[in-house]
């Protein structure tokens, strides 16, 4: 699947992805290839990025995810630095 992680100023990442764990406002919940589609908020916290065997972690300041025929998209409010 295809993935976007946007702040108001800059893209952060985009790239394939196997799988993307978010932190939303009711918990963590992950999104696959295929996944059905879902458009949800999101609140502080860490989002996990696998693919091609390799993990890149991004820390975000809240924001939403929508997520629809393998394109997934990440607005954040902020990406934090760590």
């Amino acid at each position: 699947m295809t993935l976007e992680i946007l702040t108001p100023d800059k893209k952060v990442f985009e790239g394939e992805a196997t799988s993307v764990t978010l932190p939303g406002t009711l918990g963590f919940f992950e999104i696959l290839n295929h996944h059905a589609p879902i458009i949800s908020t999101l609140q502080d916290g860490k989002v996990v990025v696998r693919g091609s065997g390799k993990e890149e972690v991004f820390y975000i300041k809240g924001g939403v995810v929508e997520a629809s025929n393998n394109v997934v998209t990440v607005l954040a409010e902020g990406i934090e630095q760590r």
